[in-house]
């Protein structure tokens, strides 16, 4: 049984468990339960709040865990990064009230600087030789300045709404933060061999995320000019029809270029075609 350590609620929480739902590990999660096997999967979760999972399975509390980078940069925990999982970005960065002038770092000399994330403004700090009060704040950092606790902040930022609201800009990104996959450096064989089964199958989720599949009927001399068009992972897979001289292609698209390629496609003289969604892919 491997025990995964996810955050008890938030965003990232959400993301976590729609990642998981989709590689198969079923869950039924009550709002009182910590400890929650997976019926469908060797695995069991240990809801935590998100600075205590670095500990967790750095201690061997959990195996592995799911967790944002922020978190783990700030933890400086000895543990292993198993995979990058790409969702719950955002990033750290340093704000101020929106009236004061900026041009430099050298504005945060002498300032007081509110934030949850002392180690990682610290290391900041000192590799630009600023020297400024850091005063530690859990939670609610960015109303520090308007309340006279601290001249400037430094917090999480996404969309940046929250810095608006408050009467703050952004005027330096520290570091870039997204889930990690973390996982203890003194795992047993039987748990690396069900953390390999756990990234197989969160790799063919996410490498399915944001393709389609496609399926075009195309003259047989037609079939090259559409071939230079189609981004396939190797080639495309090319069957004849019952029709003459006409064969139907089959591919994967990214959906970011889906209509600039489909447009090509039709230019080229591609007929029938039919977009699928994928959910899983195994390369």
């Amino acid at each position: 049984m491997l025990r995964i350590a996810v955050q008890a609620k938030g965003r990232l929480f959400d993301e976590t468990m729609s990642l998981l739902q989709e590689a198969g590990i079923k869950l039924s999660v009550g709002k009182r339960n910590l400890l929650v096997a997976s019926k469908s999967f060797p695995a069991e979760l240990l809801f935590l709040r998100d600075d205590d999972i670095p500990q967790a399975v750095a201690d061997g509390a959990a195996d592995v865990g799911i967790v944002g980078e922020n978190e783990f940069a700030e933890k400086k925990q000895n543990v292993d990064i198993i995979k990058r999982l790409g969702f719950s970005t955002c990033r750290l960065s340093l704000a101020i009230p929106k009236e004061e002038e900026y041009t430099h770092l050298n504005w945060f000399a002498g300032k007081k600087i509110a934030t949850s994330y002392p180690e990682i403004l610290t290391d900041f700090l000192k590799k630009n030789a600023i020297k400024a009060d850091i005063h530690i704040i859990s939670g609610s950092v960015e109303i520090a300045p308007s309340i006279g606790l601290a001249d400037a902040v430094f917090d999480i930022v996404s969309s940046g709404s929250t810095l608006i609201s408050n009467h703050l800009k952004e005027v330096a990104v520290v570091m870039q933060s997204e889930a990690l996959l973390i996982a203890n450096k003194k795992l047993k064989k039987d748990k690396k061999e069900i953390l390999q089964e756990l990234l197989f199958r969160l790799d063919a989720v996410q490498t399915a995320d944001g393709k389609k599949y496609i399926l075009l009927n195309a003259p047989n001399d037609k079939l090259q000019e559409i071939f230079d068009i189609l981004p396939g992972m190797k080639s495309p897979t090319v069957l004849p029809l019952a029709q003459e001289n006409w064969s139907s292609v089959h591919s994967v698209l990214s959906e970011k270029r889906f209509w600039e390629i489909i447009g090509k496609l039709k230019a080229a003289g591609a007929e029938g075609i039919l977009i699928i969604p994928i959910e899983k892919m195994i390369l």
